[in-house]
């Protein structure tokens, strides 16, 4: 389809052997698509290094090291074998680099030296399952982006971090300095990571299986402890009273780095488990966490919240014409158009399916039904080309309801939910909202 090269805000250039590419070439696309990202493909070592030079920063680049025994070192060379010298001295400096390699070179240390040392990202052995690679290209892909700010509570003195360093790798750091309530502010800012000085640790023993015995614990949250003395029953006790991990303080940049490194996978992990693979949006798992969030906010702040729940109208029968992975493509064009209309502090989600959720920050139910609506009117607009030379045009349903007048995400969206079956049973293509109490 014609429209088809835009759906995708990343993609993958791929160096290979011209047979690779043949047998391979439709079945890593598909699964390609499904995970929100393209592949363009090259056989020839100066367009993909002119490719690699005109890139935006949404690209990954992935050589086959195969591909090296069928090309040509130069114009005027009959040696078919290019080495691996001469590859990477062709590559485009200031860019990082994913190597496919054959057991036979992944056994060679020296080689897995060379690769590391030269703008490596990432490196894989083959033989592997195009739906293995295309998977492990979008971890690539999660753990390149910035990703949402993650939040460190300190407990304890917080002079030891150096907090404009955190700020800039997104971390914010959230100093306290009550052991007793510390249980009460962890549930209310949900940060993602807690750092527990020794002192406040032995001061109050519990405090770490208080934080997680409680049910609405974050499971990927991170607690633990500055050390500030080798005492080794210290750190016996400590691990064996729920500590994820223990941290000496060497220095004020070593505790820094260990912080930042360990946010970042944190990042990795809270993108992996609460994002659709195949849009990049909220999945259930992340909504139901980030609108809890918003509405403590809301709660705080005193401002109102619209959440709207849409659905495409007649998808089986989409699926049923087209087939499915037609129907892959509008449910990511519906995802890219919700996207462009939501703000930095609006939250959007992929539910499941064909149904999508948005939660509008400081906004109320009449605001939230118009901004819904032209949402609705610029999907309507868009032309999909569902054979060659023939259109057509899908719509979406959508319901509305707000806080305050629903307190909970539960609420808010049942609420909601239900004006979206009204909507259906109406005729579809609107948005209804809904009514006062």
């Amino acid at each position: 389809m014609a429209t088809e090269a835009l759906l995708y805000k990343n993609r993958a250039l791929l160096l290979t052997q011209s047979f690779f590419i043949k047998d391979n070439k439709a079945e890593l696309l598909l699964h390609a698509h499904k995970y929100d990202f393209d592949i363009a493909f090259f056989s020839e070592v100066s367009a993909f290094a002119q490719a690699v030079e005109a890139s935006g920063d949404n690209n990954l680049f992935v050589i086959d090291l195969d591909a090296l025994h069928n090309m040509q070192a130069d114009m005027q060379s009959s040696r078919k074998t290019l080495l691996l010298s001469e590859l990477l001295a062709r590559l485009p400096g200031g860019h990082s680099y994913v190597y496919l390699q054959s057991a036979r070179q992944g056994g060679r240390f020296l080689l897995q030296q060379r690769l590391v040392d030269s703008d490596c990202l990432a490196y894989a052995e083959k033989p592997i399952a195009n739906d293995v690679l295309v998977d492990k290209l979008f971890n690539l892909f999660v753990q390149k982006k910035r990703g949402d700010v993650v939040r460190l509570m300190f407990l304890g003195d917080a002079t030891h971090v150096d907090e404009a360093a955190l700020q800039e790798q997104r971390v914010e750091l959230i100093r306290y300095d009550d052991v007793n309530t510390l249980h009460l502010r962890v549930k209310e800012l949900q940060p993602d990571m807690v750092m527990i000085g020794e002192a406040e640790y032995e001061r109050t023993e519990a405090i770490v299986r208080v934080l997680k015995k409680n049910i609405e614990a974050d499971p990927v949250r991170e607690i633990m402890m500055l050390q500030r003395r080798i005492d080794v029953d210290l750190t016996r006790n400590a691990l064996a009273s729920g500590f994820d991990g223990i941290i000496p303080l060497i220095s004020r940049e070593l505790l820094t780095a260990q912080l930042v490194n360990r946010a970042n996978k944190i990042r990795v992990s809270k993108d992996l488990i609460g994002k659709d693979r195949a849009t990049g949006l909220l999945n259930k798992v992340g909504l139901q966490k980030k609108t809890q969030e918003l509405i403590c906010n809301a709660g705080r702040e005193g401002r109102p919240l619209a959440l709207g729940v849409v659905d495409i109208d007649k998808f089986k029968t989409i699926n049923d014409t087209w087939g499915h992975y037609f129907g892959d493509i509008v449910i990511k064009r519906l995802s890219l158009t919700l996207s462009s209309h939501v703000g930095e502090h609006d939250l959007l989600s992929r539910f499941g399916g064909e149904e999508f959720v948005v939660v509008f920050w400081d906004c109320s139910l009449e605001e939230g039904a118009r901004k819904l609506d032209a949402m609705r009117q610029a999907f309507g607009a868009i032309p999909f080309e569902v054979t060659p030379g023939t259109v057509r045009h899908f719509s979406f349903s959508g319901g509305v309801a707000a806080y305050p007048e629903y307190k909970t995400g539960n609420e808010l969206f049942l609420r909601a939910d239900a004006m979206l079956y009204e909507a259906k049973q109406a005729g579809r293509n609107q948005i209804r909202i809904a009514p006062a109490r």
